[in-house]
């Protein structure tokens, strides 16, 4: 590479390390090479503007795959705006049929924009995308857009057609972030494999109990569950009973609130034993909550990365009996629903603690079983 063009690179090295701390970026040498420099000066802006990291992290990764495969299909970064064109060729890339692949091999993405992008790390998958992905990344070409002061097309006529027509014709199962919840009885058979007192049991406990009661935390917002977040409220008396330890976790802005909320859940009871057992026996005052422990049972300064908690629950899985396959993190989140449901808890009420906004998606999460044996499969 040449002097002259390394030198814009490193610029945008540089000013993707000033946002490090709030987006933890482990490709940012691969990043520079793709942005441009608006790209990551939109990218700076937001982190001024306050947006929340989950966010940011999905919006900086959508931006990355895009430019990436503009740059392979086209020659060129992707225009701004964008012309209807270019979006009908990445709906043509992304969702087509194998069995039309079959017959005519130039169906879907050409075999060189799929090199590009699978030595790039970018792709990995075999097949179509998933529609929900492409709609995704559509969306965020779209709201990247708007942030420049420009007018898309993404609304044409055209496009949803495109995208209408090419799911109808590669029917996609929906699939689970988890085949099955981590129901009460599924989490008291993983807390029964953290009963010693090491340092690993004791935090795994707590990531559990944390993660399940707090409405199913998603592993992103364990992994950066910070001590700050932390309120230790009035314990709570209750009747014939010891008051119960109470804590309230600040989320901040979240996947599903809109910037100008600020999300709190709660804690009660045995989740805040484990959590202030945890943080004692680890000696943690500031900063991370949940922490990398090494071989020799020394506690970390930094913060778990949400792959790990998604490892720490399969473990738990796995040592507990289960089919770690058919578990993940995110069965925490459904898991809470489900058993808010099979105890009566009227939706609205396990949604508060879940902060889901849409009635549809938090019902979505109730996948029990038991619901085919249940009062509201049999009315008649």
């Amino acid at each position: 590479m040449t002097g002259s063009h390394r030198e814009p690179v490193t610029r945008r090295v540089e000013q993707l390390d000033t946002i490090a701390a709030v987006l933890p970026i482990d490709r940012r040498d691969e990043l520079a090479e793709l942005l441009t420099d608006q790209d990551v000066e939109t990218l700076r802006h937001l982190v001024n503007e306050g947006m929340g990291e989950n966010t940011l992290r999905a919006l900086t990764s959508d931006l990355a795959y895009l430019q990436a495969w503009s740059l392979a299909a086209t020659g060129a970064s992707l225009p701004w705006p964008a012309p209807e064109a270019m979006l009908l060729k990445f709906v043509a890339h992304h969702l087509w049929q194998p069995d039309q692949r079959d017959i005519d091999p130039l169906h879907g993405m050409p075999a060189d924009v799929e090199q590009s992008l699978r030595d790039q790390r970018f792709l990995r998958s075999s097949g179509p995308h998933a529609p929900d992905t492409v709609r995704r990344r559509l969306a965020t070409w779209s709201t990247l857009t708007k942030w420049r002061g420009l007018t898309g097309v993404f609304s044409s006529p055209a496009l949803k057609s495109a995208i209408r027509l090419a799911v109808r014709a590669t029917p996609r199962p929906r699939k689970r972030k988890s085949a099955k919840a981590v129901t009460g009885d599924v989490l008291a058979k993983m807390l029964a494999t953290c009963s010693t007192d090491s340092l690993r049991d004791i935090r795994d406990r707590a990531i559990l109990m944390v993660g399940f009661a707090s409405g199913g935390r998603r592993r992103s917002e364990m992994a950066g569950l910070r001590v700050d977040q932390l309120t230790f409220e009035t314990p709570i008396d209750i009747p014939d009973g010891p008051p119960l330890p109470s804590v309230a976790i600040q989320l901040g802005r979240t996947k599903t609130s809109g910037a100008e909320h600020d999300e709190v859940v709660y804690l009660t009871g045995r989740p805040v034993d484990a959590l202030n057992a945890w943080l004692a026996v680890a000696r943690i005052e500031t900063g991370s909550v949940f922490r990398k422990v090494d071989r020799w049972g020394n506690v970390s300064r930094r913060a778990l990365e949400p792959g790990a908690i998604n490892g720490i629950v399969k473990q738990r899985v796995a040592m507990a009996g289960l089919d770690a396959e058919e578990f993940s993190a995110h069965g925490l989140r459904s898991g809470y629903l489900t058993e808010a449901a099979n105890r009566g808890v009227p939706l609205p009420e396990a949604m508060e603690q879940s902060r889901h906004r849409s009635v549809q998606q938090a019902s979505s999460y109730c996948n029990s079983p038991a619901r085919r044996n249940g009062r509201a499969a049999r009315l008649l």
